[in-house]
């Protein structure tokens, strides 16, 4: 085959198949929802929302709104795709089936970035709520040395190494078993976040959005830039095809109950927390590592909802570093069983049904990148990441619908073809408003990802070996 066909070539759509030996469909729409919420819900909340009020001022409320808009055009793209296509993988699955091969893969650099930091980052942060949850309850905290990295005070950020192990021990042991453990911890965070509004709307004060745009449309277009990526637990929900039951419905329902949940609860929280003080206070040092929780310590003058409140945050930190450890994992496993990564990562261990070797793998590089990289300084390189992505997405549902009209489809985009278009081109603005170095970082992690294709995986894909291809089509 030549190298244009080795580029181009897709991989044909089948319907919804169990894998003998391989991932079992364990997973409802509720239970699948609540991944998407587990994995979204306390990123943008307790952490990346003192990263943005800077750049937008109160109007970080219109960010997020924006954010959302072009978060929720993509989720119904996302939801016909999931329905027509109902495998793991997510993007990179879709792409493959519309768009080609290479496009596969450069989608696949943007997922492997997106999870990878993200989930890293994440972690990194637990330290912060988890030091002020101890010393609240117990007088004690890890020291500074063992809870931040090389760079940033310390020698290795411990607490963010167990978290990813901890995640990690409880995804090997088994699907079911962990999906249950988010929808609990779902409840606890999104009952944390409640207590949080219900008690900081006793301070609102009206004048605290006095000076509302500061730095006008472009400081809203750069806060929604970097909130964007927290919507990474829509692209999460699709990374569990093969684990649902019934893909073809469960898929596109779970993906807009999480939109609708994360949305409602991001705009009201940020209300919230912006009537209790001025925006300025958000660049507070003291606010970085646990802002919400001495948000409230401030506006009751006393210590026991911050403490309620850090353990939510605990808690929640915990449920997006699973989500997020558990759709990388997902998404290695598929690309393993295309051939365009060793085989080994598609491995199943046959009692748990769960790949062993590729959460061990992935745990190992989230820990080493928590622990010892400074990562404050990333999230408009995953947002980027998630931007692209969900383009993708957009695109792939108008090349589907030319190239496969006859295709069952549990869900159809409304609005067809404008809301694809839309979808790409609030993304496309979004991504004008990312800082130009954050291109250039992602520009050289794609020709990595592109010289290992072009020197490994195009030679092995499963597509090049028709033996394969029948025996994957097949579900051996």
């Amino acid at each position: 085959m030549s190298l244009r066909g080795q580029l181009l070539r897709r991989k044909p759509i089948v319907p919804p198949t169990d894998h003998p030996g391989g991932l079992q469909r364990r997973l409802g729409t509720f239970q699948l929802a609540m991944l998407g919420v587990g994995a979204t819900v306390g990123t943008g909340i307790f952490f990346v929302m003192h990263e943005a009020v800077p750049l937008a001022g109160p109007a970080v409320i219109l960010s997020f709104l924006l954010a959302g808009l072009a978060a929720g055009l993509s989720a119904v793209c996302y939801a016909e795709l999931a329905s027509a296509v109902p495998v793991s993988g997510s993007t990179y699955s879709y792409a493959y089936a519309t768009l080609g091969e290479v496009v596969a893969v450069g989608v696949a650099a943007c997922l492997m970035l997106e999870y990878g930091v993200s989930t890293a980052a994440v972690s990194s942060g637990w330290s912060g709520y988890l030091n002020l949850l101890l010393d609240d309850l117990f007088g004690w905290s890890v020291p500074p040395q063992l809870s931040a990295a090389p760079g940033e005070g310390g020698i290795v950020n411990l607490p963010a190494v167990v978290l990813v192990g901890l995640c990690a021990i409880l995804l090997i042991r088994g699907t079911r078993e962990s999906a249950v453990v988010n929808v609990v911890m779902v409840f606890i965070k999104l009952g944390v976040l409640v207590m949080f509004a219900a008690i900081a709307f006793t301070a609102f004060q009206a004048d605290n959005f006095a000076d509302f745009a500061p730095a006008g449309a472009a400081g809203v277009t750069a806060a929604a830039g970097t909130i964007f990526f927290t919507f990474i637990g829509l692209d999460a929900v699709s990374t569990a095809g093969d684990e649902v039951r019934d893909p073809q419905r469960a898929l596109p329902r779970a993906i807009l109950l999480a939109l609708a949940i994360v949305v409602c609860i991001y705009v009201f929280v940020a209300v919230a927390a912006l009537g209790t003080q001025p925006w300025q206070d958000f660049t507070d040092p003291e606010q970085q590592s646990a802002g919400l929780a001495i948000i409230l310590q401030d506006v009751v003058g006393a210590s026991w909802p911050a403490t309620v409140l850090a353990a939510g945050a605990v808690v929640s930190i915990f449920s997006v570093t699973l989500v997020t450890l558990f759709g990388q994992t997902r998404i290695l496993f598929t690309i393993g069983r295309d051939g365009l990564l060793p085989r080994i990562f598609a491995r199943v261990n046959p009692k748990t049904h769960t790949p062993e070797f590729t959460t061990i793998v992935v745990a190992i590089a989230v820990a080493l990148l928590a622990g010892f990289v400074p990562l404050s300084n990333l999230w408009d390189l995953v947002s980027l990441g998630t931007l692209i992505a969900f383009i993708v997405v957009s695109i792939g549902v108008i090349v589907l619908r030319r190239t496969r009209p006859d295709l069952p489809r549990g869900f159809r985009v409304p609005g067809y073809p404008v809301v694809p278009v839309l979808s790409v081109i609030a993304c496309v603005y979004i991504l004008s408003g990312l800082p130009g170095t954050t291109y250039l970082w992602f520009l050289l992690w794609l020709a990595v990802v592109m010289a290992f294709y072009l020197l490994w995986g195009r030679h092995h894909s499963v597509l090049g070996d028709p033996v394969a291809e029948a025996r994957e089509e097949a579900g051996e």
